[in-house]
């Protein structure tokens, strides 16, 4: 693909060279003139009011996608049992759905898992899509890849979501890349484009400082990974649905890898996205050891310990103990903020809390905008004494 100037028409107004955002463009006598560092972007095209700058792409078409129907969820479970975000994007797809006036489906792989259909159907499937084979027990990249491959190519969905979980993250790029899709990775809001009919797909972008929507018109289905806890879960109980069983062809010696020990870790802590209560520390913590305070409040409360970037960034607290756009999104009853200023980027992972309470020496702190209670203070005197006076009443409770 070439793209230049029509000499001849250029009037030296200088649009494109404001427009191109690579400061390709240059002016050589009064005439632009494109550099090296051209993308063909197409940028200072659109800007070009005399239309001297000129291309051979032809324009991309957007195929006709009217025989892909349905919004998929994949299923994700182990050992026989469902993972939470399974559900959450089922209570999604049916928004989803409604809006494009589709069916809702979810994609359950495994061996003697077909119990879990009747449950899928009460969380929102219209169909259920069983795979059941022994070599599909545990999970295997190349297995379950395989197996949706097929069932996309049989069925042709419009949209797939699949949990942003360990296993999601691995299995949905490569069953994007089977099936020759976009995918967009930790989506933390979905929805319809009401002119297109497109799914609009909303993630955290440079570091969780901007969001990105992402939309996917030229291949289907529309992919895209949602962390856990983002969405709503919305029972349907009196649902009726349909099991539609597949059969694989698969081999152990297609799929290439055997699984000889599974090891489990011992769950120290309740996943962060399932925690009733949550104690949440940020920058006014100042170290680990002001994260013993918290620990302790958190311990009379019956809590998990939490934090913010900063906190997971200082080494105060692991990975997984992080909220927000760049961590884990939660929904607890109640949520503790200590020492929290309450940037976009931390409240926009707790903002769906049932009760929000803030502790803060700054009455000015964003924090406070979404808090339903707050304490203006200094959390190291506020959390100790707290905490003293949870024991005492937990105290009296027991005698």
């Amino acid at each position: 693909m070439a793209i230049w100037v029509e000499v001849d028409l250029c009037d030296g107004c200088r649009r494109c060279t404001r427009a191109c955002p690579y400061d390709a463009m240059e002016m050589k006598d009064g005439k632009a003139r494109i550099g090296d560092r051209c993308t063909s972007c197409g940028a200072c095209m659109d800007a070009c009011r005399n239309k001297a700058i000129l291309t051979d792409a032809k324009p991309r078409t957007i195929p006709d996608f009217s025989n892909h129907k349905g919004v998929w969820v994949f299923a994700e479970q182990r050992g026989g049992q469902l993972n939470r975000v399974s559900v959450e994007l089922l209570g999604k797809a049916q928004e989803l759905a409604k809006e494009l006036n589709h069916k809702v489906a979810a994609v359950l792989i495994g061996d003697q898992v077909s119990g879990l259909a009747k449950t899928l159907i009460q969380f929102g499937a219209d169909t259920v899509y069983l795979a059941e084979n022994t070599i599909l027990r545990d999970y295997r990249t190349e297995a379950y890849a395989c197996v949706l491959q097929e069932l996309v190519a049989a069925h042709k969905p419009n949209i797939m979501l699949i949990g942003a979980t360990h296993i999601g993250r691995d299995l949905a790029p490569r069953v994007s890349r089977r099936v020759g899709s976009g995918l967009t990775a930790d989506c933390t809001e979905l929805s319809i484009d009401s002119a297109e009919g497109i799914l609009l797909q909303t993630r955290p972008a440079f570091g969780g400082n901007v969001m990105a929507t992402i939309a996917n018109r030229f291949s289907r289905p529309q992919m895209a990974t949602v962390r856990p806890g983002v969405m709503e879960v919305i029972p349907t109980p009196d649902k009726e649905g349909t099991v539609v069983t597949h059969v694989t062809q698969l081999t152990d010696e297609q799929i290439g890898t055997k699984i000889l020990e599974i090891v489990k870790e011992p769950k120290t802590h309740v996943d962060l996205a399932e925690a009733k209560v949550i104690v949440a520390g940020g920058r006014g913590v100042n170290d680990a050891a002001g994260f013993e305070l918290l620990s302790d409040l958190a311990a009379a409360l019956g809590a998990e310990l939490a934090g913010t970037r900063v906190a997971f960034e200082e080494g105060w607290i692991p990975a997984s103990r992080q909220v927000g756009q760049t961590g884990v999104t939660v929904r607890p009853d109640l949520y503790v903020a200590c020492g929290v200023s309450g940037a976009i980027q931390h409240r926009a992972g707790m903002m769906d809390s049932k009760f929000i309470v803030a502790i803060n020496k700054d009455p000015y702190a964003p924090i406070f905008k979404v808090a339903d209670w707050g304490i203006v203070g200094d959390l190291f005197d506020v959390v100790p004494e707290l905490t003293k006076q949870l024991q005492a009443a937990c105290q009296v409770m027991c005698d």
